[in-house]
């Protein structure tokens, strides 16, 4: 008698393959795109066809703003609720630029500066919308740190394209030209000083590129650092730094060196000693090598610094003080319009401070300068929070690049450019959403055991 057929019954399925699932796009998404159509698209690249130039960095932050809005009114779209130090600093400085708008366009304005109250308005509204996006969008220090290392890429890459034209005399800038895009002004982006070419790759001016590259350059020696003590290659990095830091050469402005020297202070005093050397080492290799290259180039910055008593440009910045004091006293607490004192009809001001109160007043001064020392803040309060080493050197990071800006602002018309504004906008976000993360971390931290002990009832 044949054994009975056992039914094997229906073939077992196939395990679906593990496919890693790609990151849902989110604050930090835009951010990077902010970043990169900022830094790479030339600055005097606007829109045509509308009644006032608006750059595509511009409109992604006007995205911003608008994403940010939404964000506000569901749960869906992964932005961060509750309040930061940060945040209450920007909606300080978007009250003072609408009370400031409010109180010019009532007392009448001419046409010409009407216009552009109109047009510095919006772009305020973008730089914003910037800043919010970053604070409240880029969420966990994974993404944070996202957004800084396409900063510092896109430094290089700057660093590249200023090479060029300081080398070689050539302006890859001029065939940059997107379609529906026109430039504001035809002129190239290489001028010259004492004999020497100066530099803007894709920035409005040299002094905003020698500002960017001195704002940015801590960023990339930060990620070479971290790539070095935690065993990955940190030859990228350092090359990076190398690039960044050769844009503040090429560019030869004071501006940069000033910024740098405010910049090394906070780094620093939280640097060990090894660090400072190691980073002390470099900058001399760096020097060297720029002297064989580059022969003569600094010494000319040298100069520009031991001619100081005999620098025409230096009384150019201060002869206008006592036009200064006269606008302000007018218009002390808001000032004469945003964006209403320009050149050539007015004489320019080599100082954001001086320009802020001439056109926001003394409210929107402080406005201004709240914000970076909001982000100041944050920055190092992350640092005082963060228990691991390497969320403790990125606080002291920003707080080295945010004070680029506060010190720039004293030497230009910082918020006249738009590259320098839009970074400066971000690293505040990002000291702000750094803050953020630091107090998440710090309140889900086990708490630490108790160490007291009962007292003994015998004695």
């Amino acid at each position: 008698m044949s054994a009975p057929t056992v039914s094997a019954g229906p073939p077992a399925p196939l395990a679906p393959s593990v496919l890693p699932v790609p990151p849902r796009a989110d604050g930090a998404t835009v951010s990077v795109l902010f970043v990169v159509v900022l830094m790479i698209v030339p600055a005097r690249l606007v829109f045509r066809g509308v009644s006032f130039a608006i750059t595509p960095a511009e409109a992604v932050g006007l995205f911003a703003l608008l994403w940010w809005l939404c964000a506000h009114f569901t749960d869906t779209l992964g932005a961060a609720k509750g309040r930061t130090l940060v945040r209450s600093a920007v909606f300080v400085y978007v009250a003072s630029i609408l009370a400031t708008y409010a109180y010019a366009t009532a007392g009448g304005l001419p046409g010409d500066e009407l216009d552009l109250a109109d047009h510095m308005l919006v772009t305020a509204l973008a730089m914003t919308g910037v800043v919010l996006l970053v604070v409240d969008g880029v969420r966990g220090r994974a993404r944070i740190e996202l957004v800084l290392r396409t900063i510092a890429v896109m430094g290089a890459i700057l660093g590249v394209i200023g090479a060029v034209q300081f080398l070689w005399e050539v302006d890859p800038v001029q065939y940059m030209v997107l379609p529906g895009l026109r430039f504001t002004q035809e002129e190239l982006f290489i001028l010259e000083r004492n004999g020497l070419s100066r530099v803007a790759a894709t920035t409005g001016h040299p002094i905003e590129f020698a500002v960017m590259c001195a704002m940015i350059l801590p960023i990339a020696l930060h990620f070479a650092f971290r790539a070095r003590a935690e065993g990955r290659p940190s030859l990228p990095w350092w090359i990076c730094s190398g690039l960044i830091a050769a844009g503040t050469i090429f560019s030869v402005s004071r501006s940069a060196f000033v910024g740098l020297a405010g910049a090394s202070m906070v780094l620093l005093i939280g640097w060990s000693w090894r660090r400072r050397l190691i980073v002390a080492g470099a900058m001399l290799a760096f020097l060297a090598a720029v002297r064989v290259v580059v022969p003569g180039v600094l010494g000319a910055i040298v100069n520009l610094f031991t001619s100081l008593p005999n620098d025409s440009s230096l009384r150019w910045r201060t002869m206008d003080y006592a036009t200064a004091a006269t606008e302000i006293r007018g218009h002390p607490w808001l000032g004469r319009g945003l964006g209403t004192w320009y050149a050539p009809k007015y004489l320019v001001f080599d100082n954001q401070y001086i320009l802020t109160a001439v056109e926001t007043g003394i409210i929107g001064l402080l406005a201004f300068a709240g914000l970076f020392a909001a982000g100041i803040w944050s920055a190092l309060r992350a640092r005082h929070l963060l228990p691991d080493p390497a969320g403790r050197e990125l606080g002291l990071t920003l707080a080295a690049c945010l004070v680029v800006p506060v010190i720039g602002s004293a030497t230009f018309d910082l918020r006249s450019y738009a590259v320098i504004t839009g970074l400066s906008f971000v690293l505040v976000g990002a000291a702000g959403a750094l803050a953020r993360e630091a107090r998440l971390s710090r309140a889900a931290a086990p708490a630490p055991p108790s160490t007291s002990r009962r007292k003994d009832p015998a004695g």
